[in-house]
């Protein structure tokens, strides 16, 4: 269970699959009355998952206080308890695949996908002379192409330096796929366009 407090005006739970978040909004000196509401939405839910014979898992809990780079000094930093356990905030948690951060930055999420592309380009590199063309192109879209372009509407408006290192496994991949050199300037595909 992963809990989000965001900008709206009451508590929200939502449920997908095997995950459910709760999101909250309050000012930093109203911190504790949220605390309370979502420890009696947590404890809610609980119950209803013990109605139905399912479990709370608490190990699993993560609570990310979220707010501008320049609040982040009034968000507390004590644990909150969930149900019967007191959970430490985190600085970042991972909802359906993004990282999300408390300063809202992306920059964690942004960080695991570059490890994750170039993890996988030098995997492909080191197997591109017994691929084909076409089964080279089907791995670079699948394993690099899909995880860049994953859920991007959430870079929208990142700072350079965080484009600046997506273009980089692009640009990687792109001459991965055209043999060309890292010291080359532009790779071949670049230049016929």
């Amino acid at each position: 269970m992963a809990f989000l407090w965001t900008t709206v005006d009451q508590l929200i739970p939502d449920a997908y699959a095997d995950d459910t978040q709760i999101y909250g909004f309050c000012r930093p000196a109203d911190y504790a009355d949220l605390c309370e509401k979502v420890s009696v939405c947590v404890d809610e839910v609980s119950a209803w998952m013990a109605s139905n014979r399912l479990q709370l898992n608490h190990a699993k809990t993560e609570v990310v206080w979220c707010t501008s780079s320049r609040r982040q000094h009034q968000i507390p930093s004590g644990p909150v308890r969930i149900g019967a356990t007191d959970v430490q905030p985190v600085s970042s948690t991972r909802d359906l695949g993004i990282y999300i951060d408390a300063d809202m930055s992306v920059m964690t999420h942004v960080t695991a996908v570059v490890r994750a592309c170039f993890a996988a380009l030098r995997q492909i590199r080191s197997m591109r002379r017994s691929l084909s063309r076409h089964a080279l192109l089907t791995l670079v879209r699948a394993l690099i192409v899909s995880k860049v372009d994953y859920c991007n509407s959430v870079l929208a408006g990142i700072p350079g330096l965080l484009q600046d290192r997506l273009q980089s496994v692009l640009n990687a991949a792109a001459r991965l796929v055209s043999s060309a050199r890292r010291s080359e300037r532009r790779t071949p595909l670049l230049r016929h366009s």
